[in-house]
């Protein structure tokens, strides 16, 4: 039954990223998004970069310690930011690991936190705060907020995505600063220079 689970989520995930156009990827799974804007990244890097977040995924479903669910993952040029709450120091760890056995990994950003939501409000407070921040960013730099991913765990926001407009960047986490209920923010935006 597992393995039939791993398959069809798989699957999903192939079928995800092979039913998008090349100018806006969709990266799915593990709880969480990333849409790549056209222009940022050439179309071999968002194809390597899905193959390695559904490989990712393929391990943390085979986990026992449910780090499919507990864990999102962020690629970019084969960096790979973890972020979510586990219950202890060895399954970080194991998280880690795993992720360093799929190929095209160049490196780890360990953001999980040990720990857990403790009530329902801290997690709703979580989502509300990605979704504020998600609109403000829209209304902010419109249609280029979609090159961005943000993750919200207790209070504080990691932003993740790739640009050629540090401005613009400098911009959207001043306005991340305003949403209530924002205690830090952890910026992992990768600068490149327009071609």
């Amino acid at each position: 039954m597992k393995n039939n689970i791993i398959h069809i989520s798989i699957i999903f995930l192939a079928l995800n990223i092979v039913g998008c156009s090349p100018a806006n990827i969709l990266v799915g799974g593990a709880g969480t998004g990333m849409v790549v804007a056209e222009g940022d990244r050439s179309f071999g890097t968002v194809v390597d970069d899905a193959t390695i977040k559904v490989n990712i995924a393929a391990k943390f479903i085979n986990s026992q310690d449910n780090l499919f669910v507990d864990i999102s993952t962020s690629v970019l040029q084969g960096r790979v930011l973890l972020t979510g709450l586990v219950d202890n120091q060895e399954v970080r760890i194991d998280a880690v690991r795993r992720v360093w056995e799929v190929e095209g990994v160049n490196e780890v950003v360990n953001e999980i936190q040990i720990g857990n939501r403790e009530t329902l409000k801290e997690y709703v407070q979580d989502v509300w705060i990605t979704t504020q921040v998600k609109g403000l960013a829209a209304k902010t730099i419109g249609l280029r907020s979609i090159s961005y991913n943000f993750e919200t765990i207790k209070g504080k926001v990691y932003v993740v995505g790739i640009t050629s407009r540090p401005k613009q960047l400098e911009e959207l986490l001043s306005v991340i600063k305003t949403v209530k209920g924002v205690t830090e923010i952890v910026n992992y935006v990768i600068i490149v220079k327009e071609g």
